[in-house]
């Protein structure tokens, strides 16, 4: 089969032996999307050799179970043991011996075919198109800000970056009735958010309001941008970070200390609220597709993505 292959921070187009994995699915993808994870893997964020991409839509087409076959499905990208610490600890995510689809130790999703065991998948609804399904997973990372605090209406919210992610949590937040505030740089980014009807802040304006917010989202993964936060972020306060960092970060846990702030990391969400959101329309992540790319063209795709300003960019097999 043809795949994205990356390695030595080198992407080409390959032709790879059609993967096959005991007790697992092989799914054929539709579509698959790139997200800064993907262009950072490039850069050499985190050593990794094989079939990059993990954002997908595509149907069974073999699978131990017969019910699954045909079924059109999204995919968790964490594979874990079920026999260790973290998982019979309710941690699957941080699994001590995951893989993790196009991120780690397994090929990804840049290619015609993608292997997952049945536990990983969901069936994606009728009602939602292959365009808004694969922003299934970003849309659950977005999603597991609310399952790990509790966002209030009286909140006063403030999201730092609008980005891929950044917009699918600023629509995710949106839903609270939080009073919520963005900072955006880019004004296609600004419009995006305006015709949601949710509101934008200057970051000069942000700076001048230090100690004001309940929670602050930094969605950045930028020092400027955790800076920022740390600045807006009220005295017991929580700052949830939704990115990572590339190398070390210089901070004042000192005046984190004194100030008594709740410091959540946050990653993977869970699948199917995101679904039934995307089917109730109450979230539409289509309004960030930039462009799209046939696989054969996918050196071009991630030129494009790496592009400034640019939010999604499909593949499609």
């Amino acid at each position: 089969m043809n795949a994205l292959w990356l390695e030595d921070n080198r992407i080409s187009l390959r032709d790879i032996p059609q993967p096959r994995k005991t007790d697992e699915a092989l799914i054929r993808i539709h579509k698959a999307g790139i997200c800064s994870t993907d262009l950072e893997l490039v850069k050499g964020y985190y050593p990794y050799t094989g079939v990059i991409g993990h954002e997908f839509v595509g149907d069974v087409v073999e699978a131990d179970d017969a019910a699954w076959v045909g079924q059109r499905v999204v995919g968790e990208i964490n594979v874990t043991c079920n026999k260790c610490e973290q998982c019979l600890n309710g941690r699957p995510t941080h699994c001590e011996h995951r893989t993790v689809l196009g991120i780690v130790n397994r090929d990804g999703t840049f290619a015609e075919y993608t292997t997952l065991p049945i536990a990983n998948l969901h069936r994606v609804p009728a009602s939602v198109p292959d365009e808004m399904a694969v922003f299934t997973e970003p849309l659950a990372a977005a999603l597991e800000i609310q399952d790990q605090i509790q966002i209030k209406p009286t909140d006063r919210v403030l999201l730092v970056g609008a980005g891929r992610l950044g917009q699918l949590i600023a629509q995710t937040l949106a839903l609270t009735g939080c009073d919520l505030r963005l900072v955006a740089r880019h004004a296609h980014q600004q419009n995006l958010l305006k015709q949601r009807g949710i509101r934008i802040i200057s970051e000069e304006d942000a700076v001048a309001q230090p100690w004001r917010w309940d929670v602050v989202v930094e969605a950045t993964g930028s020092p400027s941008g955790f800076s920022l936060a740390r600045r807006a972020i009220r005295p017991r306060g929580t700052m949830v970070l939704k990115s990572t960092y590339k190398g070390e970060m210089s901070v004042n846990f000192s005046s984190i200390v004194v100030d008594e702030i709740n410091l959540v990391g946050s990653r993977c969400g869970p699948f199917e609220p995101a679904l039934r959101l995307m089917d109730s329309r109450q979230v539409d992540p289509t309004v960030l597709i930039a462009d799209e790319f046939r696989l054969s063209d996918a050196l071009k795709a991630f030129e494009r993505a790496a592009e400034a300003g640019v939010l999604k960019v499909l593949v499609e097999m």
